[in-house]
């Protein structure tokens, strides 16, 4: 069987934002856009931060190798939440920065969601050959900085809730089940590798 090649899935993640860029421009995004746009951006992070999580639980489970498609869905994740933040920061602050730095003071869920970025952007700007032959073995542990950006990206995503609807506990769900995974003895699972 044929594997598909890295780049279409770099093409596919662009997707998501093609049809957020038609909902603008047709008018159907909403009443509230740039809410909408921001909530948006940061739900496909999220998708994308779940699948690049599944990778290893879904080999070790099933024996299906999707390992060379990894960095590419981290490095999506990355992408919506670098628009996430800049739909915030453009958007709706109009780069006010007294007032951004206000909004983080006063909505604590801004500060765990901006600690979850840094994280990510870490993770992207060493996501590649040279950071991995540079770092050596500090590679993985610096790579494990994945589960804490993912469980803050959930918890901004919940806090900044009023009241929890199904889907932000389907979330939790989710995203507590893949970091649990984690924690299976290293032999558990299939054993063949696809």
């Amino acid at each position: 069987m044929r594997r598909l090649p890295v780049a279409v899935v770099y093409l596919a993640a662009l997707v998501p934002l093609g049809w957020i860029v038609w909902l603008v421009l047709s008018g159907g995004i909403g009443v509230d856009p740039v809410k909408e746009i921001e909530h948006r951006l940061g739900k496909i992070a999220l998708w994308f931060l779940a699948l690049g999580l599944a990778v290893t639980p879904l080999r070790r489970l099933t024996g299906v190798n999707l390992l060379r498609y990894r960095r590419a869905l981290g490095l999506s994740a990355a992408f919506y939440v670098g628009l996430h933040i800049l739909a915030w920061g453009w958007l709706d602050m109009r780069w006010l920065w007294a007032q951004m730095a206000g909004d983080l003071l006063k909505r604590p869920y801004l500060v765990a969601g901006m600690a979850s970025a840094l994280m990510i952007a870490v993770l992207a700007a060493t996501s590649n050959g040279v950071s991995v032959r540079a770092l050596g073995a500090r590679w993985r542990v610096l790579h494990r900085l994945t589960y804490p950006a993912a469980a803050l990206a959930v918890g901004h995503y919940l806090w900044q809730m009023k009241v929890i609807t199904p889907e932000g506990w389907a979330w939790a769900g989710v995203m507590t089940g893949l970091l649990a995974l984690r924690l299976l003895p290293r032999g558990w699972g299939v054993t063949r590798r696809a």
